[in-house]
């Protein structure tokens, strides 16, 4: 079986990498080998492997950059998860897609589910929708997997950004009306393998695929604030004098693009269908160690 994993200097595209080893033959690729904004190119690419499973964790992500800069977000997000389902669809091949918990509003207070409306708040949300039902309206096999405040220990993150932050100022003023569910990006990526395992050892991969085709939420479980996700990732550092913290409103920090006030999504459906995910607390603590 032969997997292709895009981005694969990206976060998730990283851990992928890794975490598809032993599935069958994994060729990552990186934007010089296959840029999405080339829709060409991702035709060509995805022809010359003739992979059987195509996995896509690459994506356009400067959320605030992105309302400037629509059309290129649009057709990283939007077109090319689109051009790449077709591609697939010509293969026989499936296709496992990621999305964001941004494609809601943030106006309930209980987790969404995959049921609940969408109705993005900025451009990036927008684009990400715009990915999901391009995946969906190509009727290939596939799964579509929505995350949340994806950090690492490599790239650029959050997690990162608070620890050089921390180095040098005694308070960090971290906004904590924003409610969520920060995935460490290996528990994104070990399991989606734990999930590709289970289709390829299935005695009949349709039928797998065709039972369990859709959309699903994929976060670490519980919820947090940035301003308590701060507070956890310094609690695990190992530095002589920590930064307090102060929890301050989002009107307090404007940025170019709206973020949800609430965007943590339910995950039972994926638990119920193939395996168990940690709390952001665990996950945290073993990205840090």
């Amino acid at each position: 079986m032969k997997i292709l994993v895009t981005g694969k200097t990206g976060q998730v595209g990283y851990e992928l990498e890794r975490s598809l080893q032993g599935l069958g033959e994994v060729i990552a690729v990186d934007r010089n080998q296959m840029d999405l904004s080339d829709l060409v190119q991702v035709r060509d690419v995805i022809r010359a492997i003739k992979p059987n499973l195509i996995v896509n964790p690459a994506a356009y992500t400067a959320v605030d950059k992105a309302e400037t800069d629509s059309e290129l977000a649009m057709r990283v997000n939007g077109e090319a998860p689109g051009v790449m389902a077709e591609e697939a669809r010509k293969l026989g091949a499936a296709m496992i897609h990621y999305s964001t918990d941004y494609v809601f509003d943030g106006s309930k207070n209980t987790p969404y589910t995959e049921s609940d409306s969408t109705c993005p708040i900025n451009v990036y949300g927008a684009s990400k929708l715009a990915g999901e039902q391009a995946i969906q309206v190509a009727g290939i096999p596939h799964l579509i997997l929505r995350t949340s405040w994806v950090y690492g220990a490599r790239g650029k993150n959050f997690l990162l950004t608070v620890l050089r932050l921390a180095q040098d100022r005694s308070e960090l003023r971290i906004v904590g009306d924003q409610h969520g569910a920060p995935t460490w990006c290996r528990t994104i990526a070990d399991t989606t393998a734990h999930i590709v395992a289970q289709a390829f050892s299935a005695q009949d991969q349709n039928a797998w695929w065709q039972e369990k085709s859709g959309l699903y939420h994929l976060t670490a479980q519980g919820q947090t604030t940035w301003a308590g996700f701060t507070e956890a990732i310094l609690a695990n550092a190992t530095m002589p004098k920590k930064p307090i913290v102060t929890a301050i409103t989002t009107q307090e920090y404007p940025l170019p693009a709206k973020r949800p006030g609430y965007s943590v999504i339910s995950c039972e459906k994926l638990i119920e269908a193939f395996c168990g995910l940690p709390s952001w607390e665990a996950g945290l603590r073993l990205c840090q160690e």
